[in-house]
């Protein structure tokens, strides 16, 4: 297993690693089995933890280049901000968080890997899971001959266990959490953190509320209400209550409101690319909230066809994200599409937020299509003939009536 292959393929190897028990494992297993150099790159997506022990932990196993970048804005600005112009929704339920990073980590790892002349990438990601093509998938849009090595699909290191003697046999420095640590499998960015694993594992177990880390439980989020609103320009967010800031600023400041009102839990079994069903729970307080409000500033602003269009595209475009095909041109195409639509996506939406809920109270746009003189109950002195309705209705009820003709014959 941990015999030096036999190749002149693979002499430096860029590693996509978190400093934690598997890719810890894994840069070792690279050094032994691959004879090769490894260098690691570790982003920072808005995961909130500290990153400071993973130059000292990568040197301590013999790696010369190390890339621990601050990719918060970026990840905000170009990945999540276009996904929410789609009001991308997997499911009817998931939010997306884990799918979306993974793109623009593949494209960091690729970028690395070819500035430093290295002959192959490698992740963390398990043979089982969806993060696997999508790392993948990402890293053959970018660079087409790219070699990927994915120990999980190579090795015998099956379990928790048998990473963990093989650390302490290589003397791989592992820091142990305090208490434990959680007993599920957890992923966190800037949008939310996810857990999977665990008691997760039997989809009528329950978890208590210790499983979540960022939201309060409802019933004890504050007994009165906040109001806030949200400004948006072309589709994207741009300040809340009047203060302008940066895309990842904006999430920060809607994580912190969302949670506080216990606002974002979800429990879900989805059906992974791979083919089988996964139960997990997620934290998307910020997401949360942003969704709900562009969809009340596109309610306004949007045409009918142009909404509904939007609906309808919105789980092909859910899943190819879901599903690893960022890159695709038909990702792209579609991006255009939704892009185009959202340049008079411009206003104001005011929320309430209220024990695990969010409220629409209010939205108004320069751009509105809302003309209160065509929908009033009161006198419209003219702006609507409402003789107009019948011939309408006539026309399009002549298949209606055409098609029961028939069957009464």
């Amino acid at each position: 297993m941990t015999q030096t292959r036999k190749t002149n393929q693979v002499r430096k190897v860029a590693l996509a690693y978190s400093g934690g028990l598997d890719t810890s494992v894994i840069l070792k297993w690279l050094q032994d089995t691959y004879g090769c150099e490894v260098v690691t790159f570790t982003a920072d997506i808005g995961q909130g933890e500290e990153l400071d022990h993973v130059r000292p932990k990568a040197q301590q196993l013999g790696v010369k280049e190390i890339f621990i970048d601050d990719l918060r804005e970026e990840f905000a600005r170009d990945f999540v901000f276009p996904m929410f112009r789609a009001n991308a929704v997997y499911e009817g339920e998931y939010l997306l968080g884990t799918s979306i990073a993974r793109p623009l980590i593949a494209k960091r790892l690729v970028e690395i890997a070819r500035s430093t002349g290295c002959d192959a990438i490698s992740h963390g990601a398990t043979g089982k899971g969806n993060d696997q093509v999508r790392f993948e998938l990402g890293a053959y849009a970018l660079w087409p001959g790219v070699k990927v090595i994915a120990p999980w699909r190579e090795w015998d290191l099956n379990s928790r266990e048998s990473l963990l003697a093989y650390a302490a046999k290589h003397e791989i420095p592992i820091a142990k959490k305090p208490g434990g640590g959680s007993p599920y499998s957890m992923d966190a960015n800037a949008l939310h953190i996810s857990y999977e694993g665990g008691g997760l594992e039997d989809p009528w177990w329950s978890p208590d509320d210790s499983i979540w880390r960022w939201t309060k439980n409802p019933e004890d989020a504050p007994n009165e209400a906040e109001e806030i609103t949200i400004s948006f320009e072309r589709g994207d967010a741009i300040a809340i209550n009047g203060e302008a800031g940066t895309p990842f600023q904006i999430l920060d400041r809607l994580n912190a409101l969302g949670g506080k009102h216990g606002i974002g839990r979800l429990d879900m079994v989805e059906n992974r690319y791979v083919g089988m069903k996964s139960r997990g729970c997620y934290e998307t307080p910020g997401g949360s909230i942003l969704l709900k409000a562009h969809r009340a500033i596109e309610s306004l602003c949007l045409d009918r066809e142009q909404a509904h269009l939007k609906d309808e595209l919105m789980p092909k475009y859910a899943s190819l994200i879901y599903n690893g095909y960022w890159w695709s041109p038909e990702r792209r195409m579609l991006q255009a599409l939704i892009d185009d639509s959202q340049i008079r996506v411009n206003g104001d939406v005011r929320l309430k937020l209220y024990k695990g809920a969010i409220y629409n109270l209010g939205r108004r746009s320069k751009d509105s299509l809302f003309d209160a003189s065509l929908s009033t109950f009161e006198d419209d002195r003219g702006a609507y003939n409402q003789k107009d309705a019948e011939g309408f209705i006539r026309l399009n009820g002549l298949r209606l009536r055409t098609g029961a003709t028939r069957d009464a014959r």
